[in-house]
């Protein structure tokens, strides 16, 4: 995610660690290296202007001049500044209003919309333990109807039914009197969308929206977009009071330019980032935390958060008890640990939340352990017998050659799995017995954690 915006950014800031002091020319080639990053990430050309020139006025003045550390403090310059672009705080959803409270749904054709509607009602039934109903009225696209009923049915929420031949306000209609009928909290309504902005699209939206009184309009675009992201959000903006914006298929997006965008050009939150197809793939914006992701600090708090959400707490504490009382790491616990990695997006997921040192590409990490990868070696233990994932060194030649034509792979896939597992083995050995603290100890700088020291 913004991987080309992060990329330069985190080499314009490096370029001044170390320097014990910093001259104008020092600050003025930075500064270019900043403009010149955002310009390649396709933020607008106003927004680059305004950033640029708070950050050159904080440089030039004593908040730099006068630091021990001239390189970080600029550093907290571009970041403080990255916040202020982004949002400054974090706004959540408003559902406090008589219900059901109507979330009316925005934007151009192929943004997203129906699967950020089924993602938002997982995200308020599963989090916010809200009864949510969902439904479409673009009669324009029929497909769009039949998607967002199978999308409900996945996420557990209500379907009111729509077709094609009614008006989109008889629907809404409808659906408003269904939802209170049925004791719902949300209404999220799914609108219609082109491929590019016409007055008869607008003028729809402006109809269903009024005829919906919706507490929350949502703008939602295609992060990928670029300048058109701009330009639509702006449209939208002239056309419906906004209330918010949520940024989607941002894991596919390397420049990062909408983000920074959208809020400066429309004055609205970002509200949420669509990190992914499934629908869990949608993070509360935090604009705190996306200005540390982007200058390569990482976000942990995200990853903590993510981790208490999706990990099995049930599967972790029989691991845990397990090593306590010195049984071994098998290959059946191995499974566990690659199907939890899997659920929260897999290793290229993580490694974006976390900080990683600067001689660290995390693009050969995330390479190196995909979700490709952790499916053939789930594969590999799935062709094993229970008696071979309780004990890995009883798995001889002819067992390794059986297992793999299993599994549909080669002996070499075979050995290296059992080569990581017996890895891992002895790392879980060493943690159980009190080693994380020589672990620790044995890092660079003998860093230890509060608590453990």
């Amino acid at each position: 995610m913004f991987e080309t915006l992060s990329e330069r950014l985190t080499q314009a800031a490096r370029s001044l660690s170390g320097k014990g002091r910093l001259s104008e020319s020092n600050i003025k080639d930075t500064v270019r290296q900043v403009r010149l990053a955002l310009l390649e990430a396709d933020v607008a050309l106003p927004v680059v202007k305004t950033f640029i020139e708070r950050i050159r006025e904080r440089a030039v003045g004593e908040e730099v001049g006068k630091s021990l550390t001239p390189g970080q403090a600029f550093i907290k310059i571009i970041h403080s500044e990255l916040v202020e672009v982004l949002g400054s705080d974090t706004v959540p959803l408003d559902l406090r209003a008589q219900p059901p409270v109507v979330v009316f749904l925005a934007g151009l054709q192929g943004a997203g919309k129906t699967t950020t509607a089924a993602k938002l009602a997982r995200r308020l039934i599963e989090k916010d333990k809200k009864r949510v109903m969902l439904v479409s009225v673009d009669i324009h696209r029929p497909a769009a109807i039949l998607q967002l009923e199978t999308l409900a049915g996945e996420v557990g929420a209500i379907h009111c039914q729509s077709s094609a031949d009614e008006k989109p306000e008889k629907i809404v209609d409808r659906a408003l009197d269904e939802a209170r009928r049925q004791h719902m909290d949300v209404l999220i309504v799914d609108t219609a969308g082109r491929l590019h902005i016409d007055d008869e699209m607008m003028s729809e939206a402006r109809r269903v929206h009024e005829r919906a009184a919706p507490h929350e309009t949502l703008f939602v675009v295609d992060s990928m977009a670029g300048q058109d992201a701009v330009n639509s959000a702006r449209a939208f903006d002239e056309a419906l009071p906004l209330t918010g914006v949520i940024l989607t298929k941002a894991d596919g997006d390397a420049k990062g330019g909408a983000a920074l965008s959208v809020r400066e050009v429309t004055g609205k939150p970002i509200r949420f980032i669509g990190v992914g197809e499934k629908t869990d793939a949608l993070e509360v914006f935090h604009p705190d935390r996306m200005a540390s992701r982007i200058l390569g600090m990482g976000d942990v708090l995200t990853l903590v958060e993510e981790i208490e959400g999706k990990v099995n707490k049930e599967t972790a504490d029989k691991l845990a008890k397990k090593l306590k009382k010195g049984r071994g790491f098998d290959l059946s616990d191995l499974k566990d640990q690659l199907e939890q990695m899997m659920n929260m997006g897999g290793m290229a997921a993580m490694l974006e939340k976390l900080p990683l040192p600067g001689n660290v590409n995390p693009a050969a990490l995330k390479d190196s352990a995909n979700e490709q990868q952790f499916r053939r070696q789930i594969a590999i233990i799935n062709s094993m017998t229970p008696g071979e994932r309780r004990f890995p060194k009883t798995i001889n030649g002819s067992r390794k050659k059986r297992i793999a034509s299993g599994a549909g792979l080669q002996i070499q896939d075979v050995n290296r799995l059992l080569k990581q597992h017996l890895q891992m083995e002895k790392m879980m050995k060493k943690m159980s017995k009190g080693g994380m603290k020589k672990m620790m100890r044995g890092m660079p700088g003998g860093m230890m954690p509060p608590g453990m020291q």
